[in-house]
Parts: structure tokens; sequence; C-alpha cells
């Protein structure tokens, strides 16, 4: 009876260190599975509180903008601190080929910034998120759009800015620090970003 009852707890001993041990792969997998990326509509912001929204940005207003390097869809490569230690305002959109209000800010760049400041310090870097070359350029290409853009196939980039949501919206002043952050894309965000440009960039 004495070795039934020692085989018994070492039973119950190794049960328990084996619920133990799932329990911690589950928890470690509900923490680590990633947040699916979503698009800043009105839809969103009807269902999310302001709160939840402003917990996704990791970069604040007036923050010093994290370095990085992008590689863009032709080849060249840019470091923001380079650009910033020239001179350069530096425009910064993530994107994402699957987002609605992503595409509609691309459909007006040309005109609303590359047309607008061509001549300014002024430097744009549309990077999209997380998705290979190929849909990338089978989208500008639908949509007739000819600026270069930038890749983050990694998200390595876009999560040193923030945990979620496109599109987002940089105005990165000469000193390296974060002059307009814009959420999403409407008639307010276009224009608060023409505001803060105007200002870095056309002021007499």
């Amino acid at each position: 009876m004495a070795i039934k009852t020692k085989h018994k707890k070492r039973g119950s001993t190794l049960s328990l260190v084996v619920m133990l041990v799932l329990l911690l792969v589950l928890g470690a997998a509900i923490i680590l599975w990633p947040v699916e990326s979503k698009a800043m509509t009105p839809a969103t912001t009807a269902q999310q509180s302001p709160e939840e929204i402003e917990a996704t940005n990791i970069v604040k207003l007036h923050d010093l903008a994290p370095d990085f390097t992008v590689k863009m869809l032709d080849g060249t490569r840019y470091t923001l601190s380079d650009l910033t230690a020239e001179g350069k305002v530096v425009m910064i959109t993530f994107w994402a080929t699957w987002c609605p209000p992503c595409r509609q800010e691309l459909s007006h760049m040309q005109e609303a910034i590359f047309d607008r400041y061509k001549g300014t310090d002024l430097v744009v870097l549309p990077i999209s998120r997380g998705e290979e070359p190929g849909k990338v350029r089978a989208l500008l290409k639908k949509m007739g759009i000819t600026f270069n853009v930038g890749l983050d196939q990694t998200e390595q980039i876009y999560h040193s800015y923030a945990t979620n949501y496109v599109p987002r919206t940089y105005v990165i002043d000469r000193n390296g620090r974060v002059a307009y952050l814009g959420l999403g894309y409407d008639e307010e965000v276009a224009e608060q970003t023409h505001q803060t440009l105007d200002k870095l960039l056309l002021k007499k």
C-alpha cells in the first residue's frame, strides 16, 4: 500500500508540472501573439476609446524621433539622423496596401506634398508596413503612383514608433523632434500636416 501511495504522489506531481508548463506556454503565446494590424477609420474611432488609441503611440509629440535606416523600393537608403543633420525636414507616413485610408492619402500625396513643397528642404518617406516589394509595386502601378516609397518588411521601424494602426504621419523637424503626429487620414490630418510643413519650410 505504501508503494502505491508513493506512485500516486509521483503521478500527481508529474501532472501538476505538465499543467504548469502548459499554462506557461499558453501565457507566452498570448503575450507574443502579433496584434492584428488595423486601419484607422471612422469605424475604428467609434469602437475604440481615445485612451485606447493613444496607448498605441510609442512616440509622442515633441519626442526625439527614433533613428532608422530605410531601404526604398528603388534600392536607395535613407537614415533619419543623416537627413536631419543635413537640415532636412522629414515627413514619414506608415501605410499598407490593404488599408483604404492609406490608399486615399497616397493618391493625394503627389500634388498635396511632393508638388507643393518641391524645391524645399523636405524629404518624404512613405514607408510600407510589413509587406513584400512585389505587392507594393503592384499597388503603386495600379494607382499610377511614381514617387519612391520605403519598405519595412519586418516592421522594425514601425514598431519603434507605434504598436498598431495605419496610416500614421510624422513630421520631423530639423532637430530630429516630432513636430506633428497624425493618425488616420482625413481633411483635418491633411490640414494639420500642411500647417506644420508650411511653418517649418515656408516661413520667412
